[in-house]
């Protein structure tokens, strides 16, 4: 479902087939330098922008959507979880950036709500790739973050947890309404991959990935 292309970004074969946009997910090699972009000043929120067509930081939050032909949308990562959501009927893209403060206050079912009342978006016709970002194994949290997380990860108690970051995002998405065969998740993980991606988790505080998607002019 994704491949490492040559300029060193990762593609989802599920956004491949919608042949009006394009999109990567950055590895710690990618060459890809897209441009006009628009991105942010990452808070850890569940905030998300309306990117009008301006490239440049737009502002503090955790999200950006568009439907202007041309503009790239992008976050950073290095462990988090980056998600690219794409409208194959209204031609219109999202990038989100989802940490665990991101996720806990459900920030991929609130850029869904946000596509449909904006764009008119159908959430059962949207596409999700879900790009690489650290595994359960290698992503324990203290017991005041797990309980946040109750409700999607069935792990989560009142004590120390390894929350599966990705695996939450995903049900947010069920729940927000998109089928489950629009839904793509990478298996790759940022830090056991040194190799391959930058991990905050490992040690690496500078440098982040960048994953972006845009709809073509």
């Amino acid at each position: 479902m994704y491949y490492l292309s040559a300029d060193g970004r990762y593609r989802c074969r599920l956004l491949d087939e919608l042949g009006w946009l394009d999109h990567g997910f950055g590895t710690r090699h990618a060459l890809w330098q897209p441009w006009p972009l628009a991105t942010l000043k990452q808070v850890h929120s569940d905030r998300w922008i309306y990117a009008d067509g301006r490239p440049g930081r737009l502002g503090e939050g955790d999200a950006l959507i568009t439907d202007h032909p041309g503009l790239w949308v992008g976050v950073r990562t290095a462990d988090c979880v980056p998600i690219l959501i794409a409208d194959p009927i209204r031609k219109a893209i999202a990038a989100i950036h989802a940490g665990w403060r991101g996720a806990a206050g459900a920030i991929a079912a609130k850029v869904v709500r946000g596509m449909q009342e904006r764009f008119g978006s159908n959430p059962r016709e949207l596409i999700a790739a879900l790009g690489p970002a650290i595994c359960a194994s290698c992503y324990e949290v203290g017991p005041e973050v797990a309980r946040l997380f109750r409700s999607w990860d069935a792990t989560a108690g009142d004590g120390p947890a390894h929350l599966d970051l990705t695996g939450i995002c995903r049900r947010q998405l069920l729940e927000a309404g998109l089928r489950e065969e629009r839904i793509a998740q990478s298996g790759l993980c940022t830090r056991c991959l040194p190799g391959e991606f930058l991990s905050y988790r490992r040690g690496e505080q500078e440098g982040r990935m960048l994953n972006a998607i845009v709809r073509k002019a």
